[in-house]
């Protein structure tokens, strides 16, 4: 998976969701779309950790990994992030300017410049990861299968209204709770609803998150999302970074 690949798919799937429909759902589309728009409208930084499954249609075969990710918003539409990987070791990081892509096994660090990254297909991505985006501005929504998960969570389908993107379909698996307390409160309260995601490419591949030991608003320090190659460490360049 090149890492491009990889980047986009992580960004996307910081707004989606997976499940096992089994219930008709509980509340009105529009009330858990609010919850989606309203929460995301609030959140200022995020940490928490995750696991990611990815299944490749080619080759019939899945990829797993976990770790921690932190994200915080920038000004404008700049995206800042790091995600680190336990298992396997590596590194991703932005200052919304720049992305870092660190395996320490090789000893290698690439660097890459974040809009040209995510320009494209990956801009709707993009203004998630930030928390900017609109999802009933950028995407057909429904409910997926018949709206629920196996513990009652909402499953939301959405098909980009944008042709060309890298991906076919997202969906989203919003915290059942953080709904009721919208429909309560008349206002989301929640700033990341999101229990898990899943995003499927043009090809069926299909990649995963879970999202847990979820953090927001505590004052993520910028120093996080800078990176300083080691000692020993190669640097390489892509076109572009300055």
């Amino acid at each position: 998976m090149t890492l491009p690949r990889i980047l986009l798919l992580l960004a996307v799937t910081l707004l989606l969701g997976t499940g096992v429909a089994t219930a008709a759902p509980s509340a009105p589309l529009a009330d858990v779309v609010a919850t989606l728009e309203q929460g995301y409208a609030s959140l200022r930084d995020l940490q928490a950790s995750f696991t990611q499954r990815t299944e490749m249609a080619a080759v019939k075969r899945a990829q797993t990994g976990s770790g921690e990710l932190f994200i915080r918003k920038g000004a404008g539409d700049r995206a800042l992030f790091r995600f680190n990987y336990a298992k396997p070791s590596q590194q991703i990081v932005s200052d919304g300017k720049t992305v870092w892509y660190y395996l320490p096994e090789n000893r290698q660090v690439m660097t890459m410049d974040a809009s040209a990254l995510f320009a494209g297909g990956g801009g709707i991505a993009l203004s998630y990861l930030t928390g900017i985006g609109q999802i009933s501005r950028d995407f057909t929504v429904t409910f997926a299968g018949n709206g629920r998960d196996a513990k009652g969570n909402h499953v939301l389908d959405l098909v980009p209204k944008k042709q060309g993107q890298a991906f076919a379909r997202l969906q989203l698996t919003v915290s059942a709770r953080a709904v009721e307390e919208y429909q309560r409160a008349g206002k989301a309260t929640v700033p990341f609803p999101i229990v898990s995601s899943v995003v499927v490419d043009q090809m069926g591949s299909r990649t995963a998150f879970e999202f847990s030991k979820i953090r927001v608003n505590r004052g993520l320090a910028g120093s996080l999302f800078t990176f300083k190659a080691p000692a020993g460490v190669e640097v390489i360049q892509a076109p572009g970074v300055k």
